[in-house]
């Protein structure tokens, strides 16, 4: 339905009547129905309906074990890989992170983007026509609708299944993993045909790079949070990082676990996904 809109907004792009940015406009939208941003990332649809959020078993901040119902989205099946976040520094003139590897973005392009504060996340987000996740968002692509503990089940981690506790740091190719590795096939052993994958498909939901979320962190949020669709304190300090790194333990690869960072924050550990919002 949406490409007849489309044209028409390009028509009148062509006769002077509206302006590129009008055009950009009707793309995001014709994006959004389709499930896809401009960016061209792959992305997985979560469909509306509860989730059990939280654990009593983790740190206070994860307590109380609560159920959230949130509306239908999509969320980026990877994590923004260099390729991208490079193509998004060149064409909207953005500041690169201070960790930026101009020639690793040419030559493992498919591992994930890191060191970018808060901002710079969203920035890439709204440029891609989406935004971040927000942090109900995240933890139900990685968890699904079972209260597991990790996103392929209650298993521990292993080598083969997450990228994690790497320890020190030596360069991108070596210690971040592409975004769409080590999955298939590799854990079979472990009773897993497709390794660490969440319940939706999404890939290193656990490892590999750390992911901003949109909201701002709340130590005791959980015990006030409304029911549908939370989005976090309306202000604070730190935002929201998910998923743990290849520098964390195990512990920090829980779907629950709940880590913070000042949005100025810099690290070669955290990266992000991007989402949008679902049809109705």
């Amino acid at each position: 339905m949406w490409w007849g809109g489309l044209s028409l907004v390009t028509g009148l792009l062509c006769l002077g009547v509206v302006g590129p940015e009008s055009l950009k406009g009707w793309q995001a939208v014709a994006s959004a129905e389709a499930g896809q941003g401009l960016d061209g990332a792959p992305m997985v649809l979560v469909p509306a309906g509860p989730f059990t959020m939280g654990s009593d078993e983790g740190f206070p901040n994860e307590r109380p074990v609560h159920t959230v119902m949130l509306d239908a989205y999509y969320i980026d099946q990877y994590e923004v890989t260099l390729s991208r976040y490079r193509k998004f520094l060149e064409e909207a003139k953005q500041e690169s992170p201070p960790t930026w590897d101009d020639e690793a973005a040419v030559t493992v392009g498919d591992r994930p983007a890191i060191g970018m504060r808060w901002g710079a996340a969203v920035a890439y987000c709204r440029w891609a026509g989406k935004r971040l996740p927000t942090e109900a968002e995240w933890e139900k692509a990685a968890r699904g609708t079972d209260g597991r503990r990790y996103p392929w089940g209650e298993m521990q981690p292993f080598i083969d299944i997450a990228n994690y506790n790497r320890g020190l740091w030596v360069s991108e190719a070596i210690t971040l993993a592409p975004v769409t590795s080590g999955l298939e096939g590799m854990s079979v052993r472990h009773g897993l045909k497709e390794g660490g994958k969440s319940p939706f498909g999404l890939s290193h939901m656990a490892g590999n790079a750390a992911e901003w979320v949109a909201d701002w962190y709340g130590r005791d949020y959980y015990q006030k949070s409304p029911a549908q669709n939370p989005t976090g304190p309306a202000t604070g300090e730190k935002r929201v990082i998910r998923g743990g790194s290849w520098a964390d333990l195990p512990v920090a690869l829980r779907v629950t676990a709940r880590l913070s960072a000042e949005p100025d924050f810099e690290d070669r550990t955290i990266g992000f996904r991007c989402a949008m919002n679902g049809t109705k």
